[in-house]
């Protein structure tokens, strides 16, 4: 597939996962235990055998530049194959910094606009997914397409996110709506485009137009000749808290059809550290695991349920962890107690502490709209002390530490910064 040049928008600020994009974009939030979620769209475009991919960054880029690296871990670098980084243009103007979609790729029209391809990929690196995406670039061309939009069918609750499509029998799209509050149709975009090359530098030269959803597609239907690739299989945007965690879950449910190690998926696994320096899982006679991803390194030694756990989670004797995210190398101590959580990397959670538990009806009380279900989030590097109690729907601060809890009961829907955070 040497005639297609892909792109990747991986610079997003993902700002509804709250604390979790705290030190990191979205694509490299951790997933599924040894994952990241730019994993999926990597691993796609590798098992895809497209060989020519620009992965676009801007949002606090460097975790994720660092896992990337050259694309070695998803053989797209060699002689024939490359993965190359583009941040925005460094500068102190505005301008410098991408505006939307269509401004990222606008500014880096100098790495498909050549005789050599044929057609322009472009993709999200924040969605969960299982795609070939030759047979979207065959679909393409067979109906001499200018632009052609991978579509999925969406709960109409949920249609107010997307750009959704009305389409004839011959899948080509006849109406467009962008994130619609009271949308004609539950076909929604998956932010997979394919573009003919030629038109797209055309779009792209004669507007100033920033966003392919609110601007380009509109345009584009102009000239009839836009069309949508059905698709039937799983897919997730893990933009907000419910449906990162939601997504995990779904990794523990077989019959959601969610599988990385089915889909072939692959990740960087020696980010900051030798390649598999990771001891095997050790369960010891006081642990038990039951339907939980259990990453290398792990030592469980009290009891593990419905959870996904990252590589070198520590579980000490008499803790509990159910229906739980924990990232990597944090320890939960004796005796304490963890109920549907989002725990961030090297987190410390102290013996007898109770963590999750409580009035899931009551929202958090700062972002009402992140966590209203039940959800607790804890960030990178906290500390928490023994014998504390931690409701739901609460946020407790990356870096926070013994001395910031003032008081060892943190209600229902409330949130705890360090004291120098103001």
């Amino acid at each position: 597939m040497k005639d297609t040049a892909v792109l990747l928008l991986a610079g997003g600020v993902g700002s509804r996962l709250n604390i979790l994009v705290s030190h990191r974009a979205k694509p490299a939030v951790p997933f599924g235990g040894i994952y990241r979620i730019i994993d999926f769209t990597l691993s796609n475009i590798a098992n895809s055998r497209l060989t020519n991919v620009a992965v676009l960054t801007q949002y606090k880029p460097l975790s994720l530049m660092d896992h990337i690296g050259n694309g070695s871990s998803w053989d797209l670098s060699g002689r024939s194959r490359s993965t190359k980084i583009l941040p925005p243009k460094t500068g102190e103007k505005e301008w410098d910094w991408y505006k939307g979609t269509a401004d990222a790729v606008r500014q880096n029209l100098d790495f498909f606009n050549s005789d050599n391809y044929k057609n322009v990929l472009v993709l999200s690196g924040d969605h969960i997914y299982h795609m070939d995406y030759r047979s979207m670039l065959k679909f393409h061309r067979e109906r001499g397409a200018k632009v052609t939009i991978s579509m999925i069918e969406v709960p109409w609750e949920e249609t107010y996110q997307f750009g959704t499509a009305i389409i004839n029998e011959q899948c080509r799209i006849t109406e467009w709506e962008e994130k619609s509050p009271q949308a004609k149709s539950n076909l929604a975009s998956m932010g997979i485009y394919v573009f003919d090359k030629d038109y797209l530098v055309e779009l792209l030269e004669t507007t100033k137009e920033i966003d392919f959803g609110h601007h380009i597609i509109p345009n584009a239907l102009k000239e009839g000749n836009v069309f949508a690739y059905p698709f039937d299989g799983y897919w997730r945007d893990a933009g907000t808290v419910q449906a990162y965690w939601d997504a995990n879950m779904d990794i523990l449910d077989a019959a959601t059809g969610l599988s990385p190690e089915a889909w072939k998926v692959m990740s960087n696994l020696s980010t900051k550290g030798i390649p598999y320096d990771r001891p095997p899982v050790k369960i010891t006679k006081t642990g038990r695991a039951i339907n939980s991803v259990i990453s290398p390194g792990c030592i469980i030694s009290g009891n593990v349920e419905n959870c996904v756990l990252s590589p070198g989670v520590v579980v000490q004797k008499d803790a509990s962890v159910k229906n739980s995210v924990v990232m990597h190398d944090t320890i939960i101590e004796e005796g304490s107690s963890i109920e549907r959580c989002i725990i961030d990397k090297k987190v410390l959670i102290g013996g007898e502490s109770h963590i999750g538990i409580g009035d899931a009806a009551i929202a958090n009380h700062v972002f009402p709209d992140h966590l209203d279900t039940g959800l607790t989030l804890i960030g990178k590097y906290a500390v928490i002390p023994g014998s504390v109690k931690i409701g739901t729907n609460c946020i407790i601060y990356s870096m926070v530490n013994k001395r910031d809890f003032c008081k060892l009961d943190i209600a229902d829907g409330e949130n705890l910064q360090k004291m120098d955070a103001g």
